[in-house]
């Protein structure tokens, strides 16, 4: 499993995931899954995948090669004049990579399956984020909906839905992030440390803030151990119940 979020703010993105792949009693493996191409003064495009993992590397193994090898260049998410066509070709790129992989019928399909969230800005156009299904269908970041979630979502997503404003800085944004994935850490096995974190301000046309947040951060661990603590000093500040 895995956990991904991206955020849109006023004043830019922020997007965070965790690199767990598998977990069980004895075998722990990290994978990156936030992946990133940079124009500068042109365009920043992140992708970060959920899902299975053999489908999710060759989704990003071929938008590398089609934006790297110039005999194969079209489509590339280089060329592209927006952000919706960038979507497209993510979504469409991913939908052959599953029809590839799987065999015949859906049930051999569904084995294969994996979601995206893509974001970023391209010159000419405004900072935007979707969310991008297997089917190769996708959905635009809204007013309403100002968040993505792919993997485990439950267990972080009640911090988001309380702590989020738009007009947030970037740090308390990192801040609210690091709460929302400390929460599905604890509570799900298949999430796990080092976090990527990944910072872009509007119209920049560059990544602002790049960075993996390892087990020993000592910021992620005073975060984590400050949010146990004000849980319990909020729980014991609130009536208790009267037994009628």
């Amino acid at each position: 499993m895995t956990y991904c979020v991206g955020l849109k703010l006023n004043h830019g993105l922020v997007f965070m995931s965790d690199t767990r792949t598998n977990a069980g009693v004895d075998n722990f493996s990290t994978t990156k899954k936030m992946f990133t191409w940079e124009v500068p003064g042109d365009r920043v495009i992140t992708v970060m995948t959920a899902g299975n993992l053999a489908t999710t590397q060759a989704l990003i193994s071929l938008l590398e090669e089609r934006s790297k090898r110039p005999s194969e260049r079209s489509p590339t998410i280089l060329e592209q004049p927006t952000m919706f066509q960038v979507a497209r070709l993510v979504g469409s790129t991913l939908k052959e990579v599953i029809a590839d992989s799987a065999g015949e019928g859906q049930a051999a399909s569904a084995g294969f399956k994996a979601s995206v969230i893509v974001g970023g800005q391209i010159k000419g156009g405004l900072p935007t984020l979707f969310l991008i299904y297997p089917e190769g269908n996708f959905i635009e970041v809204t007013d309403d909906a100002p968040f993505f979630q792919i993997g485990e979502a439950k267990y972080g997503k009640p911090i988001l839905v309380r702590g989020y404003e738009p007009d947030l800085s970037f740090a308390d944004t990192i801040k609210l992030l690091m709460v929302s994935f400390d929460s599905t850490i604890k509570a799900n096995l298949s999430v796990g440390l080092p976090l990527d974190l990944q910072v872009y301000e509007n119209d920049s046309f560059t990544v602002a803030e790049q960075a993996r947040i390892e087990a020993d951060n000592e910021y992620f661990q005073t975060i984590s151990q400050g949010w146990g603590e004000a849980l319990r000093t909020a729980l014991m500040h609130l009536p208790s119940y009267q037994r009628s």
